[in-house]
């Protein structure tokens, strides 16, 4: 097969963005991964690692439905400078408390829980700016583009994680992140006005009737409604990142910088799936594509859980990644596709609580059973949950196994 460029990258302004979130995702992702090991030095209570995940989880819950008003009300441009701004700053407070020495667990909490309110209103504009930055016949390549940044960061960052605080102190994690959303800010800049199809705010702008537009529209629209509950039960199953400081000094017996290899395996399998769907013109058969890549995810988990090599360890890590960016491309191009531009936003508000509230209940969940009967008995039976909870999911729902992806869409897209 011969590579060529990605058509959506041959729209300049999509490509602005694409390269600062990529730069701004290695910079989340390190901090994130970072994180994970500063509350492991901090405590060996398994249950503290899951607490970050409700940190990250509430703001969500709370605030994604107001994201998405405030996205298909307002210039989603604007929202993003000032999320990224928020953003920045809390990282840069737990960099200033971590070195002045006076961090403790409530302060990682509570700025994480802070840079999730900013996530909040971020995600729904982020994603639905896209759409309006590349015709819609290039959507599935921009979204695997999306993946390959956000697999790629995924890498880069935790890859440097130990490295960082080996020579530069944990803290030094935290200002890098800090400085990385600066990418962002500089690409909206350069990306200029971006015309989009909005209501009125004067009118049912950010109101409850605009929120329950938005839950409606999902409601009627089953491939939605099942992409997005497949996505949740998946994720909560068979998330156990949290645990990963577990797996890699208690169980493979490996320091911070293979750790830092090891949280970096996902995003490296994701990477190189995302390059192969990017080089694919017509993606067909989605529906199956997407229940397979689920069963590949939950399958590969069990086996991570019972694995005590580095090697084997990273490679099932990469095949879940792998599995993962599959679902994660077909999933948010059906949804896009089949939403119109005006409540596109709205769409992406709920979706956020799903894909995101899966994770981080998983995280919560994992932590429990962890505390309760050891780290490999939660990913196993995790992984274990993840294909069943597959299976429910198309019982109710089997149209998803008909999916192909050239169905009629909804969604109107332009492109400079």
């Amino acid at each position: 097969m011969n590579l060529h460029i990605p058509p959506a990258l041959k729209h300049r302004r999509f490509f602005y963005l694409w390269l600062g979130q990529l730069i701004s995702i290695a910079g989340t992702q390190m901090q994130i991964w970072a994180l994970f090991w500063h509350i492991r030095t901090l405590t060996n209570q398994p249950i503290a690692l899951g607490g970050i995940g409700l940190a990250r989880i509430l703001p969500v819950i709370v605030f994604s439905l107001i994201g998405g008003a405030v996205a298909d009300s307002y210039n989603r441009r604007n929202v993003m400078f000032v999320t990224q701004t928020g953003a920045a700053l809390v990282a840069m407070m737990l960099g200033l408390l971590t070195y002045l020495g006076k961090i403790d667990l409530w302060h990682i909490y509570a700025l994480t829980a802070l840079q999730a309110v900013a996530v909040a209103f971020d995600g729904p504009a982020r994603q639905a700016i896209i759409p309006n930055l590349v015709p819609a016949r290039d959507l599935p390549n921009a979204f695997s583009l999306n993946s390959i940044a956000f697999q790629a960061g995924a890498v880069i960052g935790p890859a440097l994680t130990g490295v960082v605080i080996i020579f530069g102190g944990q803290q030094a994690v935290y200002y890098f992140n800090a400085i990385s959303f600066l990418a962002v800010i500089v690409a909206l800049v350069l990306i200029g006005d971006v015309p989009q199809k909005r209501v009125a705010a004067h009118a049912n702008g950010v109101s409850m009737t605009a929120i329950r537009e938005g839950i409606q529209f999902i409601v009627t629209h089953p491939i939605i409604l099942s992409s997005m509950m497949l996505d949740f039960v998946a994720t909560f199953f068979a998330s156990a990142n949290t645990l990963m400081p577990i797996v890699a000094r208690d169980i493979l017996k490996v320091g911070v910088v293979e750790y830092g290899w090891l949280s970096a395996a996902q995003s490296a399998g994701a990477v190189l799936a995302a390059v192969v769907i990017s080089q694919v013109h017509e993606l067909r058969k989605q529906g199956p594509l997407f229940l397979g890549s689920v069963v590949v995810f939950g399958v590969a988990t069990v086996f991570f859980g019972l694995s005590r090599s580095f090697v084997v360890a990273w490679i099932l890590l990469a095949i879940t990644g792998a599995a993962d960016a599959v679902s994660t491309i077909i999933r948010n191009t059906i949804r896009q596709l089949q939403t119109p531009d005006h409540i596109r936003g709205r769409m992406t508000s709920v979706n956020q609580i799903f894909f995101q509230g899966g994770p981080q209940l998983g995280e919560i969940e994992a932590g429990a059973v962890a505390q309760l009967f050891g780290a490999p008995f939660a990913i196993i039976t995790g992984g274990i949950g993840c294909v069943l909870g597959m299976g429910l999911i198309v019982a109710k729902w089997p149209q998803l196994i008909s999916y192909n992806g050239d169905e009629p869409g909804l969604a109107g897209a332009t492109a400079d």
